[in-house]
């Protein structure tokens, strides 16, 4: 499926690696200007020098007064993709204060604060817009030393939902989408070992995992306005994981 996204800005977090940069890229593609932001300048360099149109921040989110000072300068935002994120892999009782700092502090706060940069925008400009968040299979399902990753995707679930239902009203949705693990290069590489993916293949119907644009195609969608009913969705995009 195409989309058209002329004379819409779309800001993506996150864009140098695995979804977000193939996010941004299809954005671009789709006639959206394309405002990438990471906190790598060489990763965003090598971006724009495979797609000139994309305009490129440096910019580290997890800052929270520094995030609020550059975003406020973009210029205007329409369209927004929250895929920055982190997570550590670790047993529950060895988290430490900066873990649970780190990792909120990126999937959740930041998340929030780019959020009301942006919505505050839409709202003085008096225009719609959509917002996809990327949260997790994670956020639906308990997963084995997951224990502070999982309780920061399901911050970003409820606060998808409570934005819904607050700025509906001024043609703004909220949705978010909830992947299984997906291909990325950090996917392959995390799930290589038959003896590691093979439970959690047992766990899928569909017995495999993600592709990159089975996530793609789906924040699209919810990007355009073919989605122009649908608001406050968790969606997940995992093979039929959390049928069971």
């Amino acid at each position: 499926m195409s989309y058209n996204f002329q004379g819409k800005v779309a800001l993506v977090t996150g864009a140098t690696k695995g979804i977000g940069k193939e996010i941004a890229i299809e954005l671009s593609k789709s006639t959206a200007k394309v405002i990438a932001v990471a906190r790598s300048k060489q990763l965003l360099d090598d971006l724009q020098k495979e797609h000139p149109s994309i305009k490129t921040v440096v910019l580290d989110i997890s800052d929270w007064d520094k995030t609020r000072q550059v975003l406020s300068t973009v210029g205007p935002i329409d369209l927004l993709v929250n895929n920055a994120g982190m997570g550590w892999l670790k047993p529950f009782l060895k988290m430490e204060e900066q873990d649970f700092d780190s990792v909120f502090g990126v999937n959740a706060k930041a998340l929030m604060n780019v959020t009301q940069i942006a919505i505050k925008d839409m709202m003085t400009r008096k225009v719609p817009g959509s917002i996809v968040n990327l949260s997790s299979q994670a956020s639906l399902v308990g997963l084995l030393d997951h224990s502070v990753y999982c309780a920061s995707k399901g911050a970003v679930d409820s606060f998808t939902r409570a934005a819904a239902l607050e700025f509906g009203p001024h043609k703004i949705r909220v949705n978010a989408v909830n992947p299984t693990v997906i291909m990325t290069d950090m996917g392959k590489l995390g799930w290589s070992d038959p003896k590691v993916s093979g439970p959690m293949l047992e766990k899928i119907p569909l017995r495999r995992f993600g592709e990159i644009s089975e996530v793609v195609n789906t924040v699209l969608f919810l990007l355009s306005d073919q989605s122009s009913m649908i608001t406050g969705v968790t969606l997940p995009i995992d093979g039929g994981y959390t049928a069971a």
